[in-house]
């Protein structure tokens, strides 16, 4: 049995884990789901990531892993080669607060379940729900910026010249900003890393409009 990855195209965690396993090499069986039609609120999907959450990877050996920082450190450990974390403590702990000041910072504000509560609850609608998204862009790719900019530490790539889970983080989120019209024209940094991003087959494979489900 080879992996199966749970995933919807479109979500940002789905895309990162996607770029991670592409550059690791690793092939993996593709499940989709549709956010919106409540497919991972089944009680087979919650069987396997109580949560109700993409992604979800399904090992070999038949177990689930949720939470994609936490998966990708599991493949770090399974599929040591190649890394995406530095080998020094020093560089992992840089490229670990990266890829946290993404995944940590700006989705858990910014992920579905809040802008549908924004929604709901607070009578947001689709102009207003852009603007809170947008402002939580804006605050941390902002400071992101100057980290990238203040470090000799940064390459090619958010940390030298290799990618890094920092670089899977930022490729996936600078897609899903595009689903609100926000462009990375005002961090040239960041514009200039996800180019390079864009010129890896395995990376740009992981892309929302590349894969089966994309609509």
């Amino acid at each position: 049995m080879t992996l199966k990855l749970h995933n919807f195209f479109r979500s940002s965690t789905s895309t990162r884990l996607r770029a991670a396993l592409n550059l690791k090499g690793l092939d993996y069986d593709y499940v989709q789901y549709v956010l919106r039609d409540g497919e991972t609120r089944t009680a087979e999907y919650l069987a396997m990531n109580p949560q109700g959450l993409v992604p979800t990877l399904e090992t070999a050996d038949g177990q689930f892993l949720i939470q994609s920082l936490a998966i990708i450190e599991w493949l770090e450990e399974n599929h040591p080669e190649p890394s995406l974390l530095p080998r020094d403590a020093n560089g992992r702990a840089r490229v670990r607060a990266l890829s946290y000041m993404i995944a940590r910072e700006i989705h858990p504000l910014n992920n579905l379940r809040v802008l549908f509560r924004l929604r709901d609850q607070f009578r947001a609608d689709e102009p207003a729900q852009k603007e809170w998204f947008t402002h939580w862009v804006i605050t941390t790719f902002d400071s992101l910026e100057a980290a990238l900019n203040a470090s000799d530490q940064t390459g090619k790539y958010c940390h030298g010249d290799t990618p890094t889970l920092a670089d899977v983080c930022l490729y996936a989120q600078v897609w899903n900003n595009k689903r609100f019209d926000i462009g990375t024209k005002q961090w040239p940094t960041i514009a200039r890393i996800q180019s390079e991003l864009e010129q890896l087959p395995d990376v740009a494979q992981a892309a929302p409009p590349r894969q089966p489900d994309a609509a």
